[in-house]
């Protein structure tokens, strides 16, 4: 999304349209959730994806339409039926919602754009409510709110009622960088996200599971910061890509950082007594996500020590321990790949089951193909 909104501000300080087509709702199977952008520009190039094939390409096209006719905000429904999955080697059955905003000069998105790159780069986190569909006869499609995690709004989206409810869940989407949309009962329906920094892991631990770990959530787009009382594994040449690698004591590492919600902290040094400290330093941070490498018996240990210690129960019960989902993973990599996937769960809301289709839909196949066959 970032590299979309870049975009949008870059050609809007020159004087150049654009139009930008976001993802605001999906139902069933689809190849880009709420949130994915593509921006078009006027010579017909684009920044960012819809999930490819006919259908980014009939959403560039509108676009260009809207470009080319000097038009305004579009909501699009499209149904990705089986004879369009096959086609583009899609899933197929779901539904994808697009909200299509053109942006010509002078526009008030150049002011919010810049807030929305601040919030990416460090700065204060802040969400944006857009009106993205309306009933026949309404005036407000575009209309556009923007909350400040200080409580300060700019804009409206036309009514006290909407902008309140609004409000309501920018302050749940913000931190996280997460997207919701809500309809009224009037059919207005408003889509709402939240920007702040990239998701970033703090790896408190730079041995054989941490190097894995931290590689793999830098694949996967993290910041990455890396702690350890030792030098030889916490360096910029094991870490060439960590944006900082803290050498100190685990006790009180965290008063070295200033971590957000968006951030994920992995707890795996080479013994218990450095778990024990590095666990309650964590547990100080805003971190949406504190997860402990180890067996159940070293949990309980350290549990009951941060017990007597004064941590509360409630937030003990909030660390992952052991930490990442049942793969059966032995290695550092596998770990890695346990560890990161269970992260990955928590940020974007997902169970952690296995996607196995159930056992109808394969017989609904089965049925289908017999009376193809039989035709």
């Amino acid at each position: 999304m970032k590299e979309a909104i870049q975009e949008a501000v870059n050609l809007l300080s020159d004087g150049q349209p654009c139009v930008l087509a976001t993802v605001v709702r999906t139902k069933g199977s689809t190849p880009q959730k709420s949130g994915a952008m593509l921006l078009v520009r006027e010579d017909g190039t684009g920044v960012g994806t819809l999930g490819g094939g006919c259908v980014e390409g009939d959403i560039w096209f509108a676009a260009r339409e809207i470009l080319h006719n000097h038009g305004g905000p579009e909501f699009k429904n499209y149904y990705l039926n089986e004879d369009i999955a096959a086609r583009d080697g899609l899933v197929c059955g779901g539904t994808m919602y697009f909200y299509l905003e053109p942006f010509w000069e002078g526009t008030d998105f150049l002011e919010i754009g810049a807030e929305v790159l601040k919030a990416y780069e460090g700065g204060d986190a802040v969400a944006l409510a857009t009106v993205v569909n309306v009933s026949e006869g309404a005036t407000n499609l575009g209309a556009k709110l923007l909350l400040r995690l200080d409580g300060s709004v700019a804009g409206s989206l036309g009514s006290s009622q909407l902008d309140e409810k609004a409000t309501a869940v920018g302050e749940r989407v913000a931190q996280v960088g997460a997207v919701e949309s809500f309809t009224t009962d009037e059919g207005t329906e408003v889509f709402v996200e939240g920007f702040t920094t990239p998701p970033t892991l703090v790896m408190v631990g730079g041995g054989h599971v941490g190097k894995a770990t931290a590689d793999l959530a830098h694949t996967l787009g993290y910041r990455v910061f890396v702690v350890d009382d030792r030098p030889e594994f916490a360096n910029e040449e094991r870490f060439s890509y960590a944006e900082q690698t803290l050498v100190t004591g685990y006790e009180g590492w965290a008063d070295h950082l200033t971590l957000n919600v968006n951030s994920y902290v992995v707890v795996a040094t080479r013994g218990h007594r450095y778990d024990d400290l590095a666990l309650e330093s964590a547990l100080s941070t805003k971190a949406r996500y504190i997860g402990l490498l180890g067996s159940r018996r070293k949990t309980l240990m350290i549990y009951q020590r941060l017990l007597q210690q004064g941590i509360p129960l409630e937030r003990l019960q909030q660390v992952r321990a052991p930490i990442g989902l049942d793969i059966g993973g032995l290695t550092p990599e596998e770990l890695a790949v346990s560890i990161m996937s269970e992260i990955i769960m928590v940020r974007r809301g997902g169970k952690g089951a296995s996607m196995t289709m159930e056992e109808r839909y394969l017989q609904r196949v089965s049925e289908k193909s017999q009376r193809a066959v039989n035709v």
